[in-house]
């Protein structure tokens, strides 16, 4: 069995805080059905690139769910998406606050509806707090939450990293609370909400930087691919491209300095412990790049590995998605889709060596109102004539 069979989750998400957090339930084994708005997912319309007129975004966070063809506008479907709720173990949503209560949806009705239900609300700012009715978005939390200020270049400007961090954090997070909750309803089995917000999944992540700086009273600054503390672990150029680096102790230092030749930076005053090196970072580091350009990447890789020291390529995906080590561990799989073909889907990172299955299921992301009919008769609930339950593309 998969590790969450049994467990239903209505998804009232879009985008991709939200729709990252069930598609991990969905990989193994819960029942997600989505709830769509009659246009759908606003990520069915953003693109290029499209497949056949459907957008690769939506379709790399949604597979393993059912799509229904809501409109909660309209009494009829806010009526059956209570029934769907009746019958479920979790709500997922991340509407600004206040939107399900102008729904008459909130969680005061949903704990009415559903005594054991579990909702967690995804947004910007939290549900409460001087910021709770900002719009969320991925690169505002990042730039507030303090990413940007220490990303980039020294003396460049600020930078956001090139992964949807904060989205895709907050979904881990939330991931994280619904866990928790799961866990509590053991013992405690009452309605229960999570609060999970796009800027303090960033704030979490800030761990030994925010230590400095009440250590220093000085804001962590951009080092481009350095270390604040350890030096040097960061990115070096090569003969042919780049590679990064991690000495990350004084026995690895010491074999470092064997093999680049340079036995004698054990005893060296400027680089003898790693204080040393970082005081005298820059002295260490212009040394190091005139080094490293003679061999290539993969001569230094190789090198530093077969020595035990941390060393590897900078990959592009086209790379990554070829490493032996990645194919042979099943990290990409491909789905079905019915009008975009064979999709590269990447596999949830959490692997049971010993006891449930947790290979992902395979089911590819829903056409918009796909299951609309099939789940409404499962609870059964009449189809309206205004839903059109044929397929639709993601262009319409």
């Amino acid at each position: 069995m998969k590790p969450f069979e049994g467990l239903r989750i209505i998804d009232l998400t879009r985008i991709l805080s939200g729709p990252y957090c069930t598609m991990y339930f969905a990989d193994l084994g819960a029942e997600v059905i989505k709830i769509e708005p009659p246009q759908g997912d606003d990520t069915r319309h953003w693109g290029p690139p499209f497949i056949d007129g459907e957008s690769t975004y939506f379709l790399s966070i949604n597979r393993n769910k059912r799509s229904v063809m809501l409109d909660l506008r309209t009494d009829t479907d806010r009526t059956r998406l209570c029934e769907l709720i009746r019958h479920a173990d979790i709500v997922v949503e991340n509407f600004r606050p206040g939107t399900l209560e102008r729904l008459g949806l909130g969680f005061k009705t949903l704990s009415e509806l559903n005594p054991q239900i579990i909702l967690a609300s995804i947004s910007g700012f939290g549900q409460t707090g001087p910021y709770a009715q900002e719009p969320g978005y991925d690169v505002i939390a990042q730039g507030m939450g303090g990413l940007m200020a220490v990303t980039g270049e020294v003396g460049g400007p600020p930078l956001k990293a090139g992964f949807s961090l904060a989205d895709i954090s907050a979904g881990m997070w939330a991931i994280i609370g619904i866990l928790t909750a799961l866990h509590r309803r053991t013992t405690y089995p009452e309605p229960q909400w999570i609060d999970i917000s796009l800027l303090e999944s960033m704030m979490a992540f800030q761990t030994y930087l925010a230590t400095n700086y009440c250590a220093t009273g000085q804001d962590p600054r951009a080092m481009g691919n350095a270390h604040p503390s350890i030096c040097p672990y960061q990115t070096f150029p090569a003969q042919d491209g780049y590679f990064n680096l991690a000495v990350g102790n004084e026995k690895l230092w010491q074999k470092f300095c064997q093999v680049i030749n340079h036995p004698e930076w054990q005893d060296d005053s400027r680089f003898r412990t790693n204080a040393d090196r970082v005081e005298h970072r820059d002295e260490l580091v212009n040394a190091l790049e005139l080094i490293f350009r003679d061999k290539s990447v993969k001569t230094w890789v190789d090198l530093f590995r077969e020595s035990g020291i941390p060393a590897g390529p900078i990959y592009h995906l086209s790379d990554l998605y070829r490493d032996p080590h990645v194919t042979q561990r099943h990290d990409i799989f491909t789905v079905d889709h019915p009008v975009a073909g064979k999709l590269l889907q990447i596999a949830p990172p959490v692997r049971f060596l010993a006891g449930p299955d947790s290979s992902p299921n395979c089911n590819p992301p829903p056409l918009l109102g796909e299951h609309t009919q099939v789940i409404l008769e499962q609870f059964g609930l009449k189809l309206s004539p205004s839903h059109d339950t044929t397929k639709h593309r993601s262009s319409d």
